[in-house]
């Protein structure tokens, strides 16, 4: 670890935590009181779209009622974005003249987008039009990121209210969530990123000439398009000559903006933000750091706002800042190379004008290690997936790092909204936990903690572990999950994990050697990511909804308190304890043993 990257960390805390409860106060505004002077340049457009959709915005739903409309609106969207896509072959907007995406690739897109996961397993640049690219995925990327903020007010009214048994309205909740927060934000991050060289148009894509020509060697194919073999059955090959290269174009900077502020991650560009259309410079790469963790940041102090105790939201990001920080020097340090070993070669190479130091494959020169680990670090502390050097190429165990924070339920900041309620499941098990070991009922923020209350938790907190440990088993178990695995052995199953804890998590970054633009991959992913959201978010509707309807205890002698830092301990060990004893097997016949066998070959000694 070195003094550049622990400079780094602290400038993008102090930046992030002096803007954090500055955003959380108009959050809280913007989504809770609908006569502010703040929104008033919105409330007749608001208006208008309510007496449009036919919504009564002062009729209140019960968790039921919230949670049906919210997985209505879900499923017309998947429905949507598969049909964009099906037909984009005929649409406008398409003047690279793309066909249809295929129904396998098509079914994964479209839950991956509705899901706040944006796994993709195509080519942006090489597969999806114009219209695809901002009538289905970036209107996804607003409504799917909405969906995950209000999910995470309903659970805080959960705790607010008393004797209640409404949560608000999910249409009111969806639309000013949209309207007044992630429009706004996002067309300021646009024009900030604009003007560091991100491109924004709709021009075809251009054929520009090669300052030296390169010259390779070409399959020749027959009249068919098959590949010519000789005698002996070997491929024939004739030299080519390349002399121009076709630049991709499109409306980036817009899709860029809330791609991070939503926690979303799809890129239009296959190389994502390593791709200098998506994040040309150093500036532009800071900025798209802030912008993942920004609103998850700001939630934190909305929720201590709205319980009337903002110790309560500041305990909460005290939990997540600490294990954030412990995880980013984790990985700095691995990628930096000390003690470890890439095939048998020891990356501890010093720094000099012409190297680094370190671990640089698949990193960016202009980021070196210090960025592109704080980046892989935020991205899958959230739920982003967004990433600047491509994770598949980390060492062992820096890899190893962006895996566990998914596998922790991406609580860790987590996505908009959903890290927030995940980390409230977590702090409910942690008062849950406490109780028992002082015999006394636990309550959290004066609500008692009973058996429904549990009986959720425990499954918005295991769910996600079952689908990514099954779907491993059935991925390693299938011929064709194996087929997809470039490096056989113990990386080629951490690809396969780590795949498949991105999609249960709703992360969407990726090991890139695995090959899984498959039908087997798009099928498995598409329903560990379906499930991975909406499994999580019912049981957390439920949840508020039974939370709503009690009465708030006083707080007495034998009360807890959830503020200071024996709770935040307390709920730091929780999150870590439940990730470990699931995950712990897994990991050791992937990173760990790949570690192993690195340090083996390369003559360290192994323990």
């Amino acid at each position: 670890m070195s003094g550049q990257f622990l400079g780094l960390l602290l400038l993008y805390l102090a930046v992030l935590l002096v803007l954090a409860p500055l955003l959380g106060r108009y959050l809280r505004v913007a989504m809770e009181d609908g006569e502010s002077r703040a929104t008033a340049w919105g409330r007749p457009l608001e208006r208008a779209l309510y007496r449009l959709a036919g919504v009564r915005a002062d009729a209140g739903m019960g968790w039921r009622h919230y949670g049906l409309s919210l997985l209505a609106f879900n499923v017309l969207g998947v429905l949507a974005v598969y049909a964009l896509q099906r037909l984009q072959g005929v649409l406008p907007l398409n003047p690279q003249g793309f066909g249809a995406v295929s129904p396998d690739s098509a079914f994964n897109t479209a839950i991956s987008f509705v899901s706040n996961t944006n796994w993709q397993g195509y080519a942006g640049e090489a597969t999806m039009s114009y219209l695809t690219q901002m009538l289905a995925l970036t209107v996804q990327n607003f409504v799917s990121a909405a969906t995950g903020i209000a999910v995470v007010f309903a659970l805080i009214r959960g705790f607010a209210r008393q004797g209640a048994a409404t949560l608000g309205n999910f249409w009111v909740d969806i639309t000013r969530c949209t309207l007044y927060v992630l429009l706004p934000l996002s067309t300021v991050v646009a024009l900030v990123l604009a003007s560091q060289g991100v491109i924004q148009n709709l021009d075809p894509y251009k054929e520009v000439a090669l300052v030296a020509p390169v010259t390779y060697d070409a399959p020749v194919l027959d009249a068919a398009g098959n590949p010519v073999t000789d005698a002996a059955g070997q491929p024939q090959t004739q030299p080519l000559t390349a002399r121009t290269q076709t630049i991709a174009m499109g409306p980036v900077a817009s899709q860029e903006a809330i791609k991070l502020l939503g926690t979303n991650g799809g890129g239009v560009f296959n190389a994502n933000s390593a791709h200098p259309f998506e994040n040309p410079t150093a500036l532009a790469n800071f900025v798209q750091m802030l912008a993942i963790l920004l609103i998850p940041a700001a939630l934190c102090f909305v929720f201590g706002e709205m319980v009337g105790d903002r110790r309560q939201g500041v305990a909460v990001l005290a939990a997540m800042t600490a294990i954030f920080v412990v995880m980013a020097c984790f990985a700095a340090a691995a990628e930096r190379g000390t003690g470890t070993a890439l095939a048998g070669l020891p990356l501890d190479h010093a720094a000099s004008a012409l190297q680094a130091g370190g671990n640089m494959e698949g990193k960016e020169a202009r980021f070196g290690i210090a960025a592109s680990a704080l980046f892989a670090v935020i991205t899958t502390a959230a739920s982003c997936g967004a990433v600047n050097a491509m994770h598949d190429s980390f060492t062992a165990l820096g890899g190893m790092v962006p895996m566990v924070l998914m596998q922790l339920g991406e609580v860790v900041f987590g996505g908009v909204g959903s890290g927030l309620y995940g980390m409230l499941v977590y702090a409910v098990l942690a008062v849950f936990v406490a109780g028992l070991m002082i015999g006394r009922t636990p309550e959290y923020l004066g609500k008692k903690i009973e058996t429904f209350e549990m009986k959720m938790t425990a499954l918005a907190i295991l769910v996600t572990p079952l689908l990514v440990l099954a779907g491993t088993a059935i991925a390693v178990m299938a011929q064709a999950g194996r087929a997809g695995v470039l490096n056989p052995g113990t990386h080629g199953y951490a690809e396969i994990l780590y795949a498949l804890s991105s999609a249960a998590n709703n992360n969407g970054s990726a090991f890139a050697g695995l090959s899984a633009n498959t039908p087997f991959y798009n099928v498995l992913l598409g329903v560990a990511m379906w499930l991975g959201r909406f499994a999580v978010i019912v049981p957390v509707l439920a949840m508020a909804g039974s939370l709503a309807a009690k009465r708030r205890l006083p707080a007495g002698a034998g009360t807890m308190p959830t503020h200071g830092p024996l709770f935040v301990a307390l709920l730091v060990a929780a999150v870590l304890m439940v990730g470990a004893l699931t995950y712990i097997p897994a990991l050791a016949l992937g990173p760990v043993a790949e570690h192993l066998q690195g340090a083996a070959a390369a003559g360290h000694p192994v323990p």
